[in-house]
């Protein structure tokens, strides 16, 4: 049984991917800028905030132009970033009885650190035991130093440690930390994505996740 398990935010825990695209298309079209299919903005999360600006832009923009979407873009989201998000199927009860059974749940994001904090809390209480979200003064990921720091917060040895998440980047975290990792198939990226980067792991729902975390039959 896992004694740490290290959350991503969007596409793992909560389902993020309306607000982020209204807030991205509401910045592009104040800026007259074409806007973005919502199904789109699942290749453009996954590395911040800042990247997802740069990768919405048309091509060749300007730094100016990327300081006013990103302007634009947290003042919208700031006061919308709950009309659509959700909790995915069976996760609000998944936290719930891992916490039951003495397993510690944390959360490393590049959602910016205040945002998630917001979102966590409104979302499953006091079950995340710890965050760290960007700009909480660690690199983002794929480094490893946030994964690393929640480790040693909990004294968890990595061999004790879950990491748990939808796309490339999170399970390139696990790796470069040297921790377990669990890529989940209900989130913004493909089964032939997270199978490529060879996870420990493969989730396709909230009870497979707690059979892994729980090491309970499958």
């Amino acid at each position: 049984m896992y004694k740490l398990v290290i959350f991503d935010l969007d596409g793992t825990l909560l389902n993020t991917l309306g607000d982020l695209a209204a807030a991205g298309n509401h910045a592009l079209a104040q800026m007259g800028k074409p806007v973005h299919e919502t199904e789109a903005y699942k290749l453009f999360v996954g590395n911040g905030i800042p990247k997802l600006i740069h990768r919405i832009l048309p091509d060749g923009h300007t730094e100016q132009e990327f300081e006013k979407a990103h302007e634009i873009f947290n003042e919208y989201y700031s006061a919308h970033k709950s009309d659509r998000t959700v909790p995915y199927e069976g996760m609000r009860e998944l936290l719930a009885q891992l916490g039951e059974a003495g397993v510690i749940c944390a959360v490393n994001t590049n959602k910016a650190h205040e945002f998630s904090a917001e979102l966590l809390k409104a979302s499953f209480g006091d079950s995340v035991r710890d965050l760290i979200g960007y700009g909480a003064g660690f690199p983002a990921k794929p480094s490893p130093e946030a994964a690393l720091e929640l480790c040693l917060r909990f004294d968890i040895d990595r061999a004790q440690a879950l990491y748990v998440g939808d796309s490339n980047v999170d399970m390139h975290t696990a790796k470069s930390a040297g921790l377990d990792s669990c890529a989940v198939l209900w989130g913004f990226r493909s089964y032939e994505e997270l199978s490529a980067c060879c996870p420990t792991h493969i989730a396709g729902s909230a009870d497979e996740l707690k059979k892994i975390i729980l090491d309970e039959c499958l």
